[in-house]
């Protein structure tokens, strides 16, 4: 980016013109905190309710069948309604969506902790996924605008990156203390405080960020897209449940798909569209957010395996099996914080290749897993240096999706990185428990581990397509100015 395109940039994001800063002054240090929070707080969000969901049941009454709801009420709406969103927050100002969106997330974690029926804490969970939807890519096109292309921006995306993914593996550890601890109702109440003191602070230090004409809203295009990904989503979770060829999975996967084709029939036509073709066909944005489903649809979901080998076939507790991907965490940690580093000095296509290679292979040493407790090791090792990996992966198409890309668009890059995130981690785990399921032959442990072992190597399968993906299609890649 030049020093004119800076001033641009800054102009429009609502920071002072002049030359692009290098450095992380005092005001862009709070404004990384605090943004980085409320996405590391989002991402915990996803699965601190997991090892909480039996007892969450048997306290207010839920059945068995509708115990998965708690889940994927959340997963919908939040996969559902980012794109929308993501250019709402484009058009009427990113920080009045960001701060909205908390106060929403805030008000329903009270509610879902103070519940005392299904119905009602269905309703916090609905709410819950709809401010994540806000937030997120409101959040990431604040992070974007507010540090220009370069190191500055893939430090950002790096530490964003780090601490979604090590939300995730929080969110289960935090969730299983907190229930055994206290109670299941503070995996709902430790967002109020955190929540607030963004609210409180980010108001003096984030500045607002829109455009200066502001164009039609698309409706057409957003309902189209809207009831589209719900769809899709929703037949994800009826397949996981029911079989991939029931026809509680297949009738919404197909209106879905249907419902986005229509919403791209729509996008030639309207004069305003939602998503303009012309950024969809830039290869950066299409490839970079296939490597970014990919390596979120398979890291989630092979936590779910490993989640299944941990408890079914060596015996640990939840708890236990939580504290056990405290490893992975480090993992994607250090994958998070090295990620810039690494593509300041060979671009973001070879981090992304780099990266996909070491998850493939350390996702392929997992097949030498046995029935007993002394292959933790592996375990342990395969899954902290895999997690290295999919973090560069992660940062990497971060960094790709949202380059080249005007201000004004960063809304809409980061609502479609956002949605790949969140379809990513909604798909991961249907398609990987259904691959198990068919591939256990007989009863017992050891059907279990022939199960995971099929879905584990589908699993790096699937890793190294989208490897090929990146090495194939986004050739032409450089490393950011520096």
């Amino acid at each position: 980016m030049s020093v004119t395109d800076a001033e641009a940039a800054g102009a429009a994001s609502g920071t002072a013109v002049g030359p692009a800063p290098t450095v992380l002054t005092p005001r862009l240090r709070l404004v990384l905190v605090l943004l980085l929070a409320s996405q590391f707080m989002l991402a915990v969000d996803f699965s601190i309710l997991n090892v909480a969901l039996p007892v969450i049941g048997e306290g207010l009454g839920f059945s068995l069948g509708h115990l998965q709801w708690i889940a994927t009420s959340f997963a919908l709406c939040a996969a559902g309604f980012t794109l929308l969103f993501g250019r709402v927050a484009d058009l009427f100002g990113r920080r009045r969506l960001f701060l909205g969106g908390l106060v929403l997330l805030g008000a329903a974690s009270l509610v879902g902790g103070l519940a005392q029926s299904p119905e009602v804490l269905i309703a916090a969970r609905v709410c819950q996924g709809l401010a994540t939807a806000a937030v997120t890519p409101a959040g990431l096109s604040l992070l974007t605008t507010s540090f220009p292309e370069g190191p500055l921006r893939e430090k950002a995306l790096g530490l964003n990156g780090a601490l979604m993914s090590a939300g995730f593996t929080t969110g289960a550890v935090l969730g299983g203390l907190l229930t055994d601890l206290l109670s299941w109702r503070w995996a709902f109440f430790i967002n109020v405080p955190v929540a607030l003191a963004v609210l409180v602070i980010a108001p003096t230090v984030i500045k607002e960020s829109r455009p200066d004409e502001r164009p039609k809203l698309d409706l057409p295009g957003a309902i189209s897209v809207t009831i589209g990904l719900l769809a899709i989503v929703f037949g994800l979770t009826r397949a996981g449940e029911k079989g991939w060829g029931s026809a509680d999975a297949l009738l919404p996967l197909a209106a879905g798909v249907a419902l986005l084709l229509v919403f791209y029939a729509v996008e030639r036509r309207v004069s305003a569209p939602l998503v303009p073709l012309s950024v969809l066909g830039k290869r950066s944005v299409a490839w970079g957010n296939v490597a970014g489903l990919i390596a979120f649809l398979t890291e989630t979901s092979l936590v779910f395996l490993l989640t299944l080998y941990l408890q079914e076939v060596l015996g640990f507790s939840a708890l236990a099996a939580g504290l056990s991907f405290g490893v992975l965490g480090i993992g994607t940690v250090v994958g998070g914080s090295t990620a810039p580093r690494v593509i300041g000095k060979i671009g973001t296509r070879q981090t992304l290749i780099v990266g996909g290679i070491l998850q493939t292979v350390f996702t392929v040493a997992l097949l030498g897993l046995g029935d007993d407790r002394s292959w933790m090791w592996l375990l342990l090792v395969a899954t902290f240096a895999g997690g290295v990996g999919n973090m560069l992966v992660i940062v990497g198409f971060m960094v790709t999706a949202t380059s080249g890309l005007a201000d004004h668009e960063q809304g809409l890059a980061t609502g479609l990185a956002t949605m790949t995130q969140q379809v990513g981690i909604t798909m991961g785990t249907p398609i990987m428990s259904a691959i198990t399921t068919a591939a256990m032959t007989g009863s017992g442990a050891s059907a279990v581990l022939g199960g995971l072992k099929v879905a584990i190597a589908m699993n790096a399968a699937i890793v190294l397509v989208g490897t090929l993906t990146s090495a194939l299609f986004l050739r032409g890649a450089r490393p950011s100015g520096h």
